[in-house]
């Protein structure tokens, strides 16, 4: 069996679908079964990691280079908002890792903003400064709110 799960994955899934359907429990690939459903979970978290440090990341940009925000940057945070809640609605079993996911996603969203605003990374904290309501709230912009020509 782990040779299929390995040659071709997708037909595995599909066969381990179709004996879980069937409760042919003795049948099934059990290890890489168990495997797959753990890595589910972990994408999960890394999904939650990878759109908080572009959100962070674009709010730090925000604050710490007033003059070149742009739509752009603002669409960004807005999408990245609207797909963190709704991840978390959809996986509220997330939210006891915020803490740990939001330091880990500050220091990548701290190397994005230092690489796309040639700033050095000492000008940026060490430590996330935001807290998690002001990150996905709507209304929070570090520094300056956006503007009405920015929002329109």
């Amino acid at each position: 069996m782990q040779n299929f799960y390995e040659a071709d994955f997708y037909s595995w899934t599909q066969q381990q679908a179709d004996l879980l359907r069937h409760r042919q429990w003795n049948q099934l690939d059990l290890p890489n079964l168990i495997e797959e459903i753990e890595s589910l979970g972990r994408k999960e978290r890394q999904e939650l990691r990878n759109r908080l440090s572009i959100l962070i990341g674009h709010l730090l940009k925000w604050e710490y280079q007033p003059k070149q925000r742009s739509r752009s940057w603002l669409a960004t945070i807005r999408v990245q908002r609207r797909e963190i809640l709704k991840l978390l609605s959809e996986n509220p079993s997330l939210k006891p890792y915020l803490e740990e996911v939001i330091q880990d996603s500050f220091q990548n969203g701290r190397d994005l903003a230092s690489g796309e605003t040639n700033l050095p990374l000492s000008n940026f904290p060490n430590e996330c400064l935001y807290a998690f309501e002001e990150i996905l709230s709507d209304r929070f912009y570090p520094g300056e709110a956006a503007t009405d020509d920015l929002m329109g």
